[in-house]
């Protein structure tokens, strides 16, 4: 595993927008009413302060919002929780080590049976059926349910559990990845919590590997879902490690309404303060997953302007990010900037190449055409631990912003060993 850096825990977020308001070492139980806990079962192999299997949970029934992999081989959490997050939930719980997936039936019934496990301990009248499961790891290996069935018994759920939830869902992360926001709205305070893991198989086509958020405000369903889509299509789904989508994929959003205040839906006095916390979490989220890549030394973050709509102009960003010569030349510090051009042009966004422009930061390096810029300046900035790679199609308006990682060496290492 890649050792921890302090710039991947420690990396600079944008500015929250007006009236929100960033919760110091917050978490997804910041938001009033979640409690949350975990322990380390035996799933993964032991080290220090490993934890492998965690619950996050409302004190009351949730509406929740779900989104899920688009991959055709879904692991059974994912068929299990396809169904519960039709109603109401009280929280979800997650394992580490084993993604439960390509174990039929039987990888069905344990992912059944730990949403059980979840509402016994919870207790205060939860069912198995309010609880989704997630299950991240290797795939084709069964869940060790007698350790699974022992380590949740031992979970201590409480208000001040969500940093060790956010230990015990990761894999090859370096670090858990948090926040929590206060936000107004309509003269009321509100708080939204996230946690998410993810560093390889990150190319999301619904939302990422698992980000599950909370918050202590009231929300209809039908709105609590289309305002979940369109955050994760502006952040979540707009980032890549390596290119791969996971069988595991997925992303949650309970709001328990512990906060009081009327139900937030489309039009109420609310909705834009829900929709610009949800957005800003979401996308410092992604950064986060982006940052910390399997054997990542930097921070990618692609725009691309002037494109003919929105479809083409998301197409041309996640390109440019999932690009390996892309990835490689940034790792390299190496102004390539053709590498750019030739990623926009593979992904079938129309562009005016006699009127393109590329920028590496701030030095332009295509300008309508060749033109003569100081590479080793270039390079240089190529350095930094955070990257702007910016692209200019010359078409129309539409702008798309997607995030990556460099490719290392380290990577390779990572996944060619990772079950010997």
């Amino acid at each position: 595993m890649a050792k921890q850096t302090p710039a991947r825990a420690r990396m600079k977020q944008p500015n929250p927008p007006p009236g929100v308001t960033v919760i110091e070492n917050g978490s997804a139980t910041s938001p009033q009413g979640f409690v949350a806990g975990a322990v380390f079962a035996g799933i993964k192999t032991p080290g220090p302060g490993k934890l492998d299997i965690g619950i996050l949970a409302s004190d009351r029934l949730a509406t929740v919002a779900a989104m899920f992999t688009r991959n055709t081989v879904k692991g059974a959490a994912v068929i299990v929780s396809q169904q519960t997050s039709r109603n109401p939930c009280r929280g979800v719980i997650v394992n580490s080590g084993i993604s439960n997936t390509g174990t039929g039936v039987p990888g069905i019934i344990d992912a059944e049976e730990m949403c059980a496990l979840a509402a016994t301990q919870l207790g205060d009248g939860a069912h198995p059926a309010e609880f989704l499961v997630g299950s991240t790891g290797v795939i084709g290996q069964v869940l060790p349910m007698d350790k699974v069935r022992e380590g949740t018994r031992r979970i201590k759920l409480s208000a001040d559990g969500g940093h060790d939830f956010a230990r015990a869902i990761i894999t090859t992360d370096t670090h858990p990845k948090t926040i929590a926001v206060r936000f107004d709205a309509d003269g009321r305070t509100y708080s939204m919590g996230a946690v998410a893991k993810g560093s390889g198989m990150i190319h999301p086509d619904m939302a990422t590997m698992f980000c599950f958020i909370t918050t202590d405000a009231a929300v209809n369903r039908r709105y609590l879902r289309d305002a979940l889509r369109a955050a994760v299509n502006d952040s979540l789904n707009m980032m890549s490690v390596d290119g791969d989508t996971s069988t595991s994929d997925t992303t949650a959003l309970f709001a328990n309404g512990a906060a009081g205040g009327d139900v937030i839906e489309a039009g109420h006095p609310a909705a834009p303060a829900f929709e610009a916390a949800l957005r800003y979490v979401c996308i410092v989220t992604a950064r986060m997953l982006a940052r910390d890549g399997e054997g990542a030394e930097k921070l990618i973050e692609v725009r691309i302007e002037g494109a003919a709509n929105d479809k083409e102009a998301r197409a041309a960003a996640r390109t440019v990010t999932a690009s390996p010569l892309v990835k490689t030349a940034v790792h390299g510090n190496d102004p390539n900037w053709g590498r750019l051009l030739m990623a926009v042009g593979r992904s079938y966004a129309r562009i005016n190449v006699h009127r393109a422009r590329i920028w590496l930061g701030d030095i332009i390096v295509y300008d309508r055409g060749i033109v003569a810029f100081d590479r080793d300046a270039a390079s240089k900035y190529l350095r930094n631990e955070e990257v702007l790679l910016r692209v200019d199609l010359a078409i129309a308006n539409a702008t798309a912003t997607a995030w990556g990682c460099d490719m290392t060496p380290e990577y390779v290492h990572i996944n060619s060993d990772y079950t010997t």
